[in-house]
């Protein structure tokens, strides 16, 4: 096993300090109720990972750096999959028990409210997605190499974590591997050192983010760097994929960037990273400042041009503006959604108007079952939240006027920019920023289940 980093990674003191500049502490999403843990908030996640390619094989030291937001009298951490054989809190070991999805710490004495202190893991593993109604999801091995799809509990598929979407935290994530691999995680990249032929990569992330968002991408990958219209982009990719990838991605991203800052605001994060797998994905992956796509994505003739306007958005809705809840997913698809509509008409195609008209159409023809604010668990991934969440957005659009609606849309970006919000805040935003009480409009298109008119 690694040896212990507590000592170096003393940043962070150990005693009381002022709990009103930290999050509270969390109740258990009712979307994902196994999922996340009270009483405590982590600042910085301090990964040290080892992992064999050829063999699956994963070896890790996580340095947690915590405030505790309750008196602490336990305290439990989710990791799924993977054997955690030690545990310390400020450097001193701890009994642990270990359930399918759970970390659970005997505290030698009661932490108070207030207190910072760290706690360090050692475990290893295989990796592998964990089972979800919503498929498998987590650390996953590609033909040659391995990616993290997270969205929305694969988290600790491949790190021990307080696993809720309103959990933002601050990374620092090494990964070694065999030389001939190129590590990609969120962040900016720390440099690479190299020993023994395994090449170690180091990433910073001080931009906060949800534990879902954080991924590692291991592949064969050449670098490009990019300018997406002033704002520092790389793209990494399979060499046999690099004409088909410049034309789909390289050429277009700047001008979806630019169409995008217009819209809804300054790019909110350090860079955007795009990823381009030598294996076929069903569907793009999310991440904090970056997006994964498969081979499958890159076909030469812009055919996934809207899915990678789509991933662009949730830097915007997603990811620096999180959701606090599941239950508000609307407010991430259905703006990214919308975002590929105002793509459209930028860049030559349908009017947004008309992207519109023909899905209302088709939300229509589907079943009226659903409320768009509330789906349920099993639901929150269906298509008619995203269709029906961005139809929302353009309703507010048609009512507002193009001037308004905008400014709004960017005075919320700002607002809780690197936060998260509910749907009650969007609403309650709205109306702040108009003088204008529309609590009907979104009553019927997001807490009623028959579809209304488009204004």
């Amino acid at each position: 096993m690694p040896k212990s980093r507590v000592a170096r990674k003393n940043e962070f003191h150990t005693g009381p300090h002022d709990p009103a500049s930290h999050p509270a502490g969390i109740v258990a999403d009712a979307y994902a109720p196994d999922s996340g843990n009270p009483g405590y908030h982590v600042e910085l996640y301090d990964l040290e990972l080892d992992y064999r390619v050829r063999t699956n094989r994963l070896v890790g030291v996580a340095v947690l750096s915590i405030v505790a937001t309750e008196h602490l009298v336990r305290l439990e951490l989710d990791l799924v999959g993977l054997k955690a054989s030690e545990v310390r809190v400020n450097g001193r070991r701890v009994r642990h028990l270990e359930t399918a999805t759970k970390v659970k710490l005997v505290l030698p004495e009661a932490i108070p409210a207030g207190t910072r202190f760290t706690v360090e893991a050692d475990y290893a593993g295989k990796p592998v997605p964990r089972r979800t109604r919503w498929g498998r999801i987590g650390w996953e091995e590609l033909t040659d190499g391995a990616l993290v799809a997270s969205q929305p509990t694969g988290a600790p598929t491949w790190f021990p974590c307080n696993d809720h979407p309103a959990q933002k935290s601050r990374y620092r994530i090494s990964v070694t591997c065999e030389r001939e691999y190129r590590v990609v995680t969120n962040g900016v990249p720390g440099g690479h050192t190299e020993r023994a032929g395994r090449r170690t990569w180091r990433y910073y992330q001080d931009i906060p983010a949800a534990p879902y968002l954080a991924t590692v991408q291991i592949g064969r990958y050449d670098e490009e760097h990019l300018d997406l219209d002033g704002v520092p982009g790389s793209l990494y990719y399979p060499q046999r994929l690099r004409s088909r990838v410049r034309h789909d991605i390289a050429q277009r991203v700047p001008s979806m960037m630019r169409t995008f800052v217009d819209a809804f605001g300054p790019y909110p994060l350090a860079k955007y990273v795009v990823v381009v797998t030598d294996d076929v994905l069903e569907i793009p992956i999310e991440a904090q400042g970056m997006a994964t796509f498969g081979a499958n994505h890159a076909d030469g003739n812009g055919g996934s041009d809207r899915l990678i306007a789509h991933e662009l958005a949730h830097q915007w809705f997603g990811n620096s503006v999180g959701v606090a809840r599941w239950q508000d997913i609307w407010l991430n698809e259905g703006f990214a959604c919308y975002a590929e509509w105002i793509w459209s008409e930028a860049s030559g195609g349908p009017t947004a108007h008309a992207r519109a008209l023909a899905y209302y159409a088709k939300v229509k023809a589907q079943p009226q079952d659903l409320l768009v604010a509330d789906p349920g668990a099993a639901r929150m991934f269906d298509d008619r939240v995203y269709k029906r969440g961005a139809l929302t957005v353009h309703a507010l659009r048609r009512t507002l006027g193009e001037e308004v609606f905008f400014a709004v849309v960017r005075s919320w970006t700002q607002a809780h920019r690197h936060g998260t919000a509910t749907t009650e805040d969007f609403e309650a935003h709205v109306a702040r920023e108009t003088g204008r009480d529309l609590r009907a409009l979104f009553d019927a298109w997001l807490r009623t289940p028959a579809l209304p008119q488009l204004p």
